[in-house]
């Protein structure tokens, strides 16, 4: 089996950088064994980033495809420079795996098992419209090498061209020794303001700072402008709060009233239902005495029919 399990291509997510615009970019996995392979993507900024999907099976010598989605820019990083980072972790599944079997713990290194990572970097680049198209990532060292070889090169021309010269003058005539001398002086000069030009650093021109400027001025007035709507919704909120709460003291001031009548109701009542239990007492008092003297009538008749 082949110490690479998955070809990723390309190995650089290139996103356009443009403000308050979501920018995608696709990756190509195949693979390379003739196992089943499963996947999983991680990233160093998981809230920044949006990735479908990031976990899978990929059949024997098979490619699949996975697309990063970043999430709009609200200002641009400082240098324009991008150090998120992407892993894509690879392992060698038995027949049969699922892809809701793929965990965490599928890409455990362990028991000699066999985990290929391959880290992606991510780059941004301008927009179409833009006055430059290549990569935002270290434009500038680009630019300087550039420059530097282009200036080294003229410095080379110009030394041959004046070694030529010499020869020239010398086989010509050697009369010419002062207009020679003159003549490597003059290259002499050149070739020292060439090197100071070299050694002096590219500075940007004004344009762009202006064009730069402009850009930073245009995102801080939005920002303001999204700053003091949020401020005014939350005094709204802040208003709306004050009243729930006004009207909820009033509704405890009410209930609190209502309780206090409930129980002065309740306790008139009580006095009324002890009044009542009262004199239901005392007119049971004189029942016994009333049946009293009905059996001893009672008694007398019944004696009395007796003794006839």
């Amino acid at each position: 089996m082949k110490s690479d399990i998955l070809e990723i291509q390309p190995l650089e997510l290139s996103f356009t950088f443009e403000v308050k615009k979501q920018s995608s970019c696709s990756v190509q996995m195949i693979n390379n064994t003739n196992h089943l392979v499963a996947f999983k993507i991680k990233t160093t900024n998981p809230k920044k980033y949006c990735v479908r999907p990031n976990t899978g099976l990929i059949l024997p010598n098979a490619a699949c495809h996975f697309t990063v989605t970043m999430q709009a820019p609200k200002v641009p990083p400082p240098d324009m420079i991008c150090r998120d980072k992407f892993l894509v972790q690879s392992t060698v599944v038995p027949e049969g795996t699922k892809e809701e079997d793929v965990t965490s713990n599928t890409f455990a290194k362990e028991d000699g098992k066999i985990v290929d990572e391959k880290k992606l970097r991510v780059i941004f680049v301008l927009p179409p419209d833009s006055s430059e198209s290549s990569p935002v990532n270290e434009p500038s060292k680009l630019v300087h090498f550039n420059e530097s070889r282009e200036l080294k090169d003229d410095i080379v021309i110009q030394k041959e061209s004046h070694h030529a010269k010499v020869d020239a003058g010398v086989e010509l005539s050697k009369g010419n020794d002062e207009s020679v001398e003159a003549t490597m002086k003059d290259d002499t000069f050149k070739r020292k303001e060439t090197e100071k030009k070299i050694e002096e650093p590219v500075k940007p021109s004004q344009e762009y700072i202006i064009k730069r400027n402009e850009e930073f001025m245009l995102l801080n007035d939005a920002e303001e402008l999204i700053l003091a709507k949020d401020v005014e919704e939350m005094k709204s909120k802040v208003k709306e709060l004050e009243l729930k709460l006004t009207e909820a003291k009033a509704s405890i001031v009410q209930l609190t009233e209502e309780k206090r009548s409930v129980t002065q109701e309740k306790s008139i009542l009580q006095g009324e239902l002890d009044m009542v239990k009262s004199k239901r007492r005392k007119g049971q008092v004189g029942f016994p005495l009333l049946f009293v003297l009905m059996v001893s009538f009672v008694s007398l008749y019944l004696g009395y029919l007796l003794h006839i």
